[in-house]
């Protein structure tokens, strides 16, 4: 019948099914949480666990593991903690935490974990990046020399940041420690900089407006804005430095040049010993843990100018720090000056008094120092820090009353002046070139007999000139980058034509 299939054939297709037959036996190495809650785990049963490592709890959830005790682990729960309770099942995933890197994030705004938060869909990125990575060596580096402008006079003149370089920013609350940062964002249009601002317990209406401003100048276009908000757990917000890092280290490591901002570390300080505490890890100074060294110092450590043979690409660290009334010497301002290669100090006194920015020039400095200027803003700019120096303190010996001579005189009109010119406002960057020509007047006696109420004006309509009917001078001071003999009097009769007609 037809209907019917012989015996022998159903044993031959049996047999057959039976070859192709590959057995798969995947093991896992499987947990329970023990007690959950406040954004950390105990686990039982993960006795393979390694530090740092990927957990996934059931639902999809992700953690980390950071306590390896000898019963049980502590991880940090990266998502919504509600959801996880005890008896729930977390299995080790045996990788480290990624996020998505690469050119795809430009102009979005994401968490820590790579997840958009600006509304404008998903990500299409293949490539990750560790969120945990090893600091290149001494042989992988090479000495930092490239200029990374800021666009901000006072600081590309005396405290100059180059490229690979790590330049803490420090001052108290409300001295605009964020806004030299969205300026230097914004300088870096069409220099082929990636800028990373990573947002640590802000407020999320702020980072929106910060989103914003970059995005009318054009800036959003190179930028990615990691965001821990205030109201995220402080496990995402002891990560989000580490999510910046990593991606910033990605066009590093393609030979391009990158710049990371973490604002700011003292938040990421307290949600780490938020995290240490409910592990209970054991407290040092100010109840901090023992390793809050270390946690700024291996993320610090990764920004580096990479060797030629390595592709020469880059990663400056700009990571910023509040402190409270004018304390530099207090716990995490102290760890975090000893790490990086200098600092700008925004003074309170100074913001109050108008100097914005409120840097004050004797506190601050960059180590690396002039190796990270143009030979042009070298000669300029030499004198200056100490010109400013001897200002305050012949100031505040004229306070007294004292009769002074004329080179007092001289000196402190100048200091005034001086002080003038390096007032600047937000969001308005210069390119070095008309910092030059600026400063050039200034340190050349052109702006002494200017009245202190007209220098913004002189120097406004002193670029104008320069810009319009000096072309050539700016383009041979872009060209050679240094003041040569017959540039010096170029300028110099520039300057002089256009007082007389200023």
């Amino acid at each position: 019948m037809s209907g019917i299939i012989e015996t022998g054939k159903i044993a031959d297709i049996i047999s057959s099914e039976i070859e192709k037959y590959e057995s798969q036996t995947v093991i896992e190495d499987i947990g329970r949480v023990v007690e959950a809650g406040d954004g950390i785990a105990r686990i039982s049963g993960l006795s393979k666990a390694l530090s740092g490592e990927m957990l996934e709890f059931e639902g999809g959830i992700i953690g980390q593991a950071l306590n390896l005790d000898k019963d049980e682990i502590g991880a940090i729960i990266l998502g919504d903690f509600t959801e996880i309770s005890e008896g729930t099942q977390v299995k080790s995933t045996g990788r480290i935490l990624e996020v998505p890197v690469g050119d795809a994030l430009l102009g979005r705004i994401i968490d820590p974990l790579g997840n958009p938060i600006d509304n404008k869909g998903k990500i299409k990125t293949d490539s990750f990046g560790p969120i945990e990575y090893k600091a290149p060596n001494v042989v992988s580096r090479q000495p930092v020399k490239e200029p990374l402008q800021t666009g901000i006079k006072a600081i590309d003149s005396m405290i100059p940041i180059g490229k690979g370089q790590r330049e803490l920013v420090i001052g108290d609350r409300s001295t605009g420690k964020t806004s030299i940062l969205i300026d230097t964002i914004i300088n870096q249009k069409g220099k082929d900089v990636i800028c990373i601002y990573v947002a640590i317990g802000q407020k999320s209406s702020g980072i929106a407006r910060i989103a914003e401003n970059l995005r009318e100048v054009g800036a959003m276009e190179y930028t990615v804005i990691v965001n821990a908000a205030a109201n995220s757990p402080a496990s995402l917000q002891y990560l989000a430095p580490y999510a910046g890092c990593a991606i910033g280290e990605h066009f590093m490591y393609n030979g391009r040049n990158a710049l990371v901002m973490y604002d700011d570390l003292s938040k990421h300080s307290v949600a780490y010993r938020q995290i240490s505490l409910l592990l209970r890890r054991p407290p040092g100074r100010e109840a901090y843990p023992g390793d809050i060294f270390y946690i700024h110092a291996r993320l610090l450590e990764r920004s580096a100018k990479l060797s030629d043979e390595l592709g020469g690409g880059s990663l400056t660290a700009i990571p910023v720090v509040e402190i409270q009334a004018g304390d530099i010497s207090a716990y995490i301002p102290t760890n975090i000056i000893s790490i990086t290669d200098g600092q700008i100090y925004l003074e309170t006194d100074l913001f109050n008094s108008g100097i914005r920015p409120a840097i004050n020039p004797g506190i601050s400095v960059s180590r690396v120092g002039g190796n990270a200027q143009t030979k042009a803003m070298k000669k300029v700019a030499g004198m200056l820090r100490l010109g400013l120096a001897q200002y305050r303190e012949l100031e505040t010996f004229a306070k007294f009353g004292t009769e002074l001579d004329s080179e007092t005189k001289k000196q402190l009109a100048r200091g005034e002046r001086t002080l003038e010119t390096l007032k600047q406002k937000l969001y308005s960057p210069m390119s070095v070139e008309d910092q030059v020509i600026v400063l050039y007047a200034l340190t050349r006696g052109f702006i002494d007999d200017v009245e202190i109420k007209d220098i913004k004006e002189f120097e406004y309509n002193l670029i104008s000139y320069f810009n319009n009917s000096k072309k050539e001078i700016i383009s041979k001071l872009a060209q050679l980058k240094d003041l040569t003999d017959e540039l010096d009097l170029e300028i110099s009769q520039a300057i002089t034509d256009f007082k007389n007609s200023f």
